[in-house]
Formats: C-alpha cells, structure tokens, sequence
C-alpha cells in the first residue's frame, strides 16, 4: 500500500514538474501562400505549335 501511495505521489510530482516554464513561447508565423496567377503559357505553347507545324507545312 505504501508503494502504491509513493508511485502515485512520484506520478502527480513528475507531472507538474514538466508541466512548462515561464519562458515565451516560440510560435511559428502561419504560411501564406499566393494565389497561382495565370500564365500566358497557356495561350503560348499553342500558338508555337501552330507556328511549327505551318512551317513544316510550307516546306513539303
């Protein structure tokens, strides 16, 4: 009985023991992510394709 009376006070003293410091605490500042903005690849890579192929159509 007195084992079990000792662990549970070693338990509740090594709880609060860890429990924090009076330290701030480090808080890491939230990601903010930009939104994609539209690119004019989209419309580009089509217009080369064509490009190409008129050229490579103009020499056969």
């Amino acid at each position: 009985m007195k084992k079990l009376v000792l662990a549970a006070a070693l338990t509740a003293a090594a709880s609060t023991a860890f429990a924090g410091s009076m330290a701030d605490p480090v808080v890491e500042p939230p990601v903010i992510e930009e939104a994609a903005s539209s690119s004019n690849a989209a419309v580009w890579v089509p217009l080369l394709l064509l490009v190409v192929i008129a050229a490579a159509a103009t020499q056969s």
